[in-house]
């Protein structure tokens, strides 16, 4: 149409005018309160609205069907073309209503001509009014989308911003946490550095410290050194001193047995030709020197050499004036004999020439022994060294007796207990020990030697060392020696191959600890002096029941115990020391030698055939020594051995035989049947119960 052509034109015109060329702003917002005035106030309707209403509604409503199409048509129209510009009120002369003047023919012809040209004008500007409608709705759209557009642009700037914001603030937080770091590795590294210092210091002083350490240490082994030798000087001198103590003990003792024999010399004073009160007055001034000698010593703590020397120095000019004596009284009984013999003869030739001639007689052969031999008389007492032997191991048990008196005496419960838990841990193993099988036996031997080193052993469910008592471990040893003697007195007595294992775990026992040993010997020997041997005198003073004792016999309520029991117990303490000089402990140390070997067994068996025998005593303790060790004796010594058994046989055969009643010659006939089957078979068969190898595999 060609209305259209001319709305576009006036848009365009619109377009081309001032207020067409107006720019528009995004941020007309913030240009005053005038703009959002108007932007806030309430929406208004055209100048031209009035009009339309007044003019073209009516006309609408009496032609519906036109109306409805025309708006229609309009709107398609409006939708399909650009708005336009209506033109003014005063200009459009068209739209006003008719003039008056008209005429009224030309009135009603008029008036529907100017009707239907006012509903097309009011058509018109509907459609033109629709126009400027969608050109501002598209205008307000097209504003809408710029804003929506300046909003996101805006929005994307904040975000970029927003990012740049958060990127900054991160490189400001990496800046800042790298800052941290450097100022942290700063630190660190001052403080490291600090640190080794101060490390360095430590060590420099540790250094310091281990070098006086060092030094205070060679100082205290010195000063320990220095103590530990001069106690060892000091028990050393207590040792030398005991010892030359004991020596002059036996040196007394010698020198009171000379002048004893110097005095019993009183019964051949008229035979003597010098003065015999000379010798004792010399004599009793001798033992007075010794006696000094003694108590000065006894004072003085200890007995010197020189003190020692002046004794030996006395006592051998006791025994030269004895020797002396001796030699005047062999004279005097020799002139004696010379002159008896002289008047004897000139007796006997007084009755010759009475009686006449007659055959001369010769005198009658001296008495021979076995053998041809004379019969020369043999020692009673035992030998000097012997007897100072058996003194010192007395001394040494009553020393160590001495030392636990204060524990067995003690009154205090626990010392008591302690006491018990250890008298239990010593002589029950010592109790379990038989024929049993070598394993067990070394357990019973590892328990022992645990005891003795101080290490605690399990005894009665409680853990036992004698480390709990000062005097614990002196107590131990003499329990266990004691125990070990007692055993050989029952067990072994009633049990002959019980010897073995016994004695071989006091044989280890002993090498280890050589205490032990010597306080075995010591109970051994004081209850059965034969072992020594020793056959104790009875002194004048002495009790009987006393005497009794020292000979071995058990006294109780005055009643001394008999003869077969006597015997039986002496054949068990016997047997026992047989076994443990010819036996060592096989897990011991080879290379050294035993503590107490055979060659104590051949001295043993010397000193008791230069000894006079006693009855029934004498044959069966060397039937049992013979029997235990004789197969052992036979293998060291070989041909001197049988020499010894055909001397038993040839000369102490008779002199036992002598001495012994015809009711106690069974220990004799015992023993003299084993010699000679032995000197038969040329062979002393293995004691029965003897330890072989097979005894310790099982």
């Amino acid at each position: 149409m060609p209305s259209e052509g001319r709305c576009w034109e006036t848009l365009q015109a619109l377009r081309s005018s001032d207020k067409g060329r107006l720019c528009y702003y995004r941020d007309w917002l913030l240009r005053g309160e005038d703009v959002l005035e108007e932007c806030m106030s309430l929406p208004k309707l055209s100048s031209y609205s009035g009009w339309v209403v007044e003019h073209v509604l009516p006309h609408m409503q009496e032609n519906q069907p036109l109306s409805e199409t025309l708006p229609s048509s309009a709107s398609a129209s409006a939708l399909d073309q650009p708005s336009f510009v209506p033109k003014s009120p005063d200009t459009s002369s068209t739209f006003s209503p008719a003039s008056p003047a008209t005429p009224d023919g030309t009135k009603g012809k008029d008036e529907s001509q100017h009707t239907e040209s006012m509903v097309l004008q009011s058509s018109r500007g509907i459609k033109v009014e629709g126009c400027i409608r969608m050109y501002e709705l598209a205008h307000r759209m097209k504003g809408a989308e710029g804003l929506r557009q300046w909003q996101e642009e805006q929005d994307r700037k904040v975000r970029a911003l927003s990012e740049m914001a958060s990127e900054q603030l991160k490189r400001f937080d990496e800046w800042k946490e790298l800052k941290q770091h450097k100022e942290y590795q700063d630190l660190r590294e001052v403080m490291e550095k600090s640190s080794r210092e101060a490390l360095g210091h430590q060590e420099k002083l540790k250094a310091e410290h281990r070098h006086r350490a060092k030094i205070l240490n060679l100082k205290l082994r010195e000063a320990e050194q220095q103590r530990v030798k001069q106690a060892e000087l000091e028990r050393l001198r207590k040792e030398e001193g005991q010892v030359r103590l004991r020596a002059l003990y036996a040196l007394q003792e010698e020198m009171l047995q000379l002048s004893q024999q110097l005095d019993a010399s009183e019964q051949h004073k008229g035979l003597l030709k010098v003065d015999l009160a000379a010798f004792q007055t010399r004599g009793n001034q001798l033992c007075s020197l010794i006696s000094g000698i003694i108590r000065a010593s006894s004072e003085s703590g200890y007995p010197t050499a020189e003190s020692q020397a002046e004794a030996e120095r006395a006592l051998q000019e006791m025994r030269d004036l004895l020797m002396n004596l001796g030699q005047e009284i062999t004279r005097a009984c020799e002139d004696k004999r010379r002159q008896d013999e002289e008047e004897a003869q000139v007796k006997l030739q007084e009755a010759q020439m009475q009686q006449g001639p007659e055959a001369h007689k010769e005198p009658p052969a001296t008495s021979q022994g076995p053998g041809g031999k004379q019969n020369e008389d043999l020692q009673v007492k035992v030998q000097d060294i012997t007897m100072q032997w058996y003194q010192q191991l007395q001394d040494v048990s009553m020393q160590c007796m001495l030392t636990f008196e204060g524990l067995t005496n003690s009154k205090d419960s626990q010392a008591k207990k302690i006491k018990m838990d250890l008298q239990k841990a010593a002589t029950i193993p010592v109790s379990q020990i038989s024929t049993i099988a070598g394993s067990k036996l070394k357990e019973i031997f590892d328990k022992i030697h645990s005891l003795l080193s101080g290490k605690p052993v399990q005894s009665g469910g409680r853990s036992v060392s004698v480390t709990l008592n000062p005097q614990g471990l002196d107590f131990v040893q003499y329990k266990l020696a004691e125990k070990f003697v007692k055993q050989g007195e029952e067990e072994v007595a009633s049990h002959h191959e019980a010897a073995f294992p016994i004695a071989v775990v006091a044989s280890g026992i002993w090498e280890l600890h050589p205490r032990v040993g010597d306080l075995i010997l010591a109970h051994l020997h004081k209850k059965c002096p034969y072992s020594v041997p020793f056959y104790p005198t009875f002194k004048e003073g002495m009790a009987l029941e006393d005497y009794q004792r020292m000979l071995g016999y058990q006294v109780k309520d005055s009643k001394v115990e008999q003869q077969d029991n006597f015997l039986k117990r002496m054949s068990g303490m016997i047997r026992l020391y047989a076994a443990i000089i010819q036996l060592r402990w096989p897990y011991g140390n080879r290379q050294e030698i035993h503590p107490h070997g055979l060659n104590h067994g051949w001295r043993w068996l010397a000193q008791i055939l230069n000894m006079e025998p006693l009855s029934d005593v004498t044959a069966t303790l060397l039937f049992d020594f013979l029997e235990v060790c004789g197969n052992a004796l036979m293998k060291q010594y070989q041909v001197q051995f049988w020499k010894m058994l055909i001397l038993i046989k040839e000369d102490y055969f008779p002199r036992i035989e002598a001495i012994t009643s015809s009711g106690q010659m069974g220990s004799f006939i015992r023993l003299k049947q084993f010699l000679e089957k032995c000197l038969q078979h040329k062979d002393i068969p293995v004691p029965k119960g003897f330890l072989t190898s097979s005894f310790w595999r099982s």
